[in-house]
């Protein structure tokens, strides 16, 4: 099992920490591999930036992620840029209060309000990792609970409960919204 997972978005948005994460808990708590390659643009915040993570059973020998199976996208501009190589049948996590789309049948298309799940905590900052609770919900990747572990792991001790709350808000969401692929 090889699978590519692409997030993308603007500085400040948490993205290459999401993509992190997320493999951190496949590899320290699913016992998976994964690899993360990350680009930014200069601008510390605002700018563009994505975080691209393949996930495999075995090493993995070719870090490149060409046609994701899976894209997380939290701007308009990200969008633009980084969804058109979805492979078909792939999976579309959007916010979606942040990013207007085009019709995509070929792919499964999930529409998550994330940062306003966000703000209804009290933390817009913690959008990415109700993201990551979403991603859990849709795609089984890395499992939900290596998931969550990897998170409460990166996150300062006094914002635990905050990041639990957020995940598990992502995760509900998706569950509660969409069947099973």
């Amino acid at each position: 099992m090889r699978q590519e997972i692409r997030f993308a978005g603007f500085g400040g948005q948490g993205i290459i920490s999401a993509g992190r994460i997320a493999g951190q808990g496949a590899v320290l708590f699913d016992g998976k591999h994964a690899v993360l390659t990350q680009s930014y643009g200069p601008e510390a915040r605002g700018g563009a930036c994505a975080a691209e993570v393949v996930v495999a059973d075995t090493a993995v020998d070719y870090p490149v992620v060409s046609t994701p199976d899976v894209a997380v996208i939290m701007s308009q501009e990200a969008y633009a840029t980084y969804s058109h190589d979805l492979r078909p049948g792939g999976t579309l996590i959007l916010d979606e209060d942040l990013v207007e789309h085009e019709p995509r049948p070929d792919v499964r298309l999930l529409l998550v309000p994330a940062t306003r799940i966000a703000e209804g905590l009290g933390r817009k900052i913690v959008a990415n990792v109700v993201i990551l609770g979403a991603l859990a919900a849709a795609v089984p990747t890395v499992s939900k609970d290596a998931l969550l572990k990897a998170v409460l792991a990166a996150v300062p001790p006094h914002t635990r409960g905050l990041n639990e709350k957020a995940f598990e808000a992502g995760y509900a969401y998706v569950k509660e919204h969409y069947r099973e692929p």
